[in-house]
Formats: C-alpha cells, sequence, structure tokens
C-alpha cells in the first residue's frame, strides 16, 4: 500500500518541478522580448534606432545593460509565483473562519453528530475542514471500535489527523521558496548591474582622456537603474512571502486547533 503511495507521488512532484521550469523559462523569454522590443523601441530614445539618447524612463531602463532582462525576468517569475500562492492559501483557507467551524463541529460532537460534523468540513472546504474530516472518519470508526480502549482510541485519532496534516502543509508551503529566494538574490543582481555599469562608464572616461562630467552623470544614472529594479523586486517579494507566511501561519493554529478540539472531544464524550 505504501509502496504504491510512494510511486505515485514521484510523478506529481516531477510534474510539479517541470510546470515551475517552465513558468520560469517563460518569464525569461518574456523578460528578454520586453527589453529588446518594448524597452528598446526606437520611439524612447532621441537618436532612433541608434539607442545611445534616452527619450523616456523607457529609453533609460534599456540602457542599464544585460542585466536588465535578467532582473525584468525575476521580476515576472516573482508575479506569478505570487499570484499562484494567493489562489492556493486563499482556497487553503476555505469558506469558514476557522473559529466558527471549530465551534460548529464542538457543537455537533457533543451532540454526538458525527455525519453533521462531518458536513461541516465539506462546508468549510479548506486545509481545516480537510484535516478535520480526516479525523472525524476516524472518530467515527472508533465509536464502533470494540477492540482498542479509550487512549488507544484517542491514539489513532491523533494518527489520523497528523497524516492528515502531513500532506496539507507542504501544499500550502510549496513555491515559497521561489519568493524567499528572490527577496534575496534580486538585490545582489541589481547592485551587480550597477557595479558593471560604473566599470563601463570610468573606463570609457579613462579612455576619452578628457573628463566630461555630463557623461559620467549619465552612465551612472543609466547603472543605477539596475539597483532601482532589483530593490523593488526584493521589497514586493519580502512584503509577498511575509504576507503568505502570516496566512499560514493562521492556517496551521487552525489546523491544530481542530486537532486538539476532535481528541478532546473524544476523550470526554466516549470515555
Amino acid at each position: 500500500m505504501s509502496q504504491t503511495t510512494g510511486n505515485a507521488g514521484k510523478p506529481k512532484n516531477a510534474n510539479n518541478f517541470v510546470m515551475n521550469l517552465l513558468i520560469v523559462v517563460a518569464c525569461v523569454a518574456v523578460g528578454i522580448i520586453t527589453w529588446k522590443f518594448v524597452l528598446g523601441s526606437a520611439s524612447n530614445f532621441e537618436d532612433g534606432a541608434t539607442r545611445e539618447k534616452a527619450k523616456n524612463p523607457l529609453g533609460l531602463m534599456y540602457q542599464g545593460g544585460f542585466v536588465v532582462p535578467i532582473l525584468l525576468a525575476t521580476l515576472f517569475t516573482l508575479l506569478c509565483f505570487v499570484v499562484e500562492r494567493a489562489l492556493t492559501i486563499v482556497k487553503a483557507k476555505g469558506k469558514m473562519d476557522s473559529a466558527e467551524f471549530v465551534r460548529k463541529v464542538q457543537y455537533h460532537l457533543a451532540n454526538k453528530n458525527v455525519q453533521s460534523a462531518i458536513a461541516e468540513c465539506d462546508k468549510q472546504s479548506g486545509s481545516v475542514g480537510n484535516v478535520m474530516r480526516a479525523g472525524l472518519v476516524s472518530y467515527e470508526a472508533m465509536i464502533n471500535n470494540r477492540e482498542y480502549d479509550s487512549e488507544h482510541k484517542v491514539a489513532q485519532i491523533k494518527k489520523e489527523i497528523d497524516e492528515a496534516t502531513a500532506l496539507e502543509l507542504p501544499m500550502l508551503e510549496k513555491n515559497l521558496v521561489f519568493l524567499s529566494t528572490i527577496s534575496s538574490c534580486a538585490t545582489l543582481l541589481g547592485l551587480f548591474g550597477t557595479v558593471l555599469g560604473m566599470i563601463r562608464s570610468f573606463a570609457a572616461m579613462a579612455n576619452a582622456g578628457a573628463p566630461d562630467a555630463a557623461a559620467l552623470a549619465s552612465g551612472i544614472s543609466e547603472a543605477l537603474i539596475n539597483t532601482a529594479l532589483g530593490i523593488s523586486t526584493s521589497f514586493v517579494a519580502i512584503i509577498a512571502y511575509n504576507f503568505f507566511t502570516t496566512m499560514i501561519d493562521g492556517i496551521t493554529f487552525g489546523i491544530d486547533e481542530s486537532g486538539f478540539t476532535l481528541t478532546q472531544s473524544y476523550a470526554a464524550y466516549h470515555k
């Protein structure tokens, strides 16, 4: 039984990896296209196709160099996973507040109506409801079980809850690694682009012989575009990561509360 389950999990993990890889590749392609054809459009430059004198911020971003499309790809990847996590976590929260849901389940269990409690889980249709439903199925089975003592029955219910929780939590935390990685790396990538831009600016100034303050200022402003884009991407990633982890902590608390409620209810009503 366990072997079949393990084999079934491998294609799912492989499919998730392939999907994430396709998203990243697509974002890289969109980043390059945006840099080359949108930011690099001749209309964004005073000298047209020569692309040496930027006319607006889009043209200035284009002049930031080859790091700009990488930063754009990072930003697009971030937005994709922010949307994906938002949809997943909102669905995991369910259609009912976890505290209200637990109170309703407690009411049905106090009246020894397990089926009504299971129906409440179906209405909640979130992670808390899924875990509670798995526990209630075991709860109902233990009521009619004559082989185990009360302590063993509570342990069986807790085991079922723990197994259901182990299935729910990875789904909630999946892909958060992209947000945490981008929050750390985007700023560094922006600084890398800025340093390269500064090196080019000072090298061009040294080769020119006579100092040109206007050309130097222009080169520095182009280089700083990378830093601005990297910092803004990191800012969004940090805010999104902290927001999602806070929501996940709330769901996890609801799961723990529901599991504790279920085991305590059984111990109280079915001694």
